[in-house]
């Protein structure tokens, strides 16, 4: 998949999520960005095994540890994309949000790591309709896709990827069409 694909899906899940486990409290404006960008970034983050990935593109000197980063995580869809490498994830991102707490107390780091999760956890989901599928259960190699016969799965960049991203512009319009009155009062009440 695109990186645009996994910006959206990562978005869509979120989306998703917050309108089923409707917490109650409220969430500052700044915890609600940097839950965003956290998304975002889980978005993308399980590609930073492949050094043409546009998290390395947008570095001065990214194609450079992005070949570095490959060859230490096994290659493209290898560790990254597993339980074992979202459990890594997982903790560091934990670690990082903790250690900048200090400095953002305004931000509840909790939700934004929930944000960052689920936008990792779209990102595998998403893989997993492609010809390449994901070795969810490293180190057992096996890559499982859906469906099965990979003839049938999603090739990146093509007509089946074009349809899938409009597919998920429908499901996020219908989903604010459809919870329109209940994410208007998550804004006006949950945003302080």
């Amino acid at each position: 998949m695109t990186g645009r694909t996994h910006d959206l899906a990562a978005l869509n899940t979120l989306a998703f999520v917050a309108i089923i486990a409707d917490g109650g409290g409220s969430i500052t404006l700044s915890t609600l960005l940097v839950a965003l960008l956290a998304n975002q970034i889980g978005g993308i983050a399980p590609d930073i095994d492949q050094p043409t990935a546009p998290f390395w593109r947008n570095l001065p000197i990214g194609g450079y540890f992005g070949r570095i980063i490959d060859r230490m995580l096994g290659g493209h869809r290898f560790i990254t994309h597993s339980l074992i490498g979202l459990g890594l994830f997982a903790f560091l991102s934990n670690m990082l949000l903790h250690f900048l707490h200090p400095i953002m107390r305004s931000v509840d780091i909790d939700l934004v790591w929930i944000a960052f999760i689920v936008g990792m956890v779209s990102h595998l989901i998403m893989d997993t309709f492609t010809k390449e599928g994901v070795p969810w259960l490293l180190p057992i190699p096996i890559k499982f896709g859906i469906p099965p016969i990979k003839a049938l799965r999603i090739v990146t960049g093509k007509k089946m990827e074009k349809f899938i991203f409009t597919l998920l512009v429908a499901i996020d319009i219908w989903l604010i069409a459809m919870n329109y009155d209940h994410l208007l009062r998550l804004f006006h009440a949950r945003i302080i």
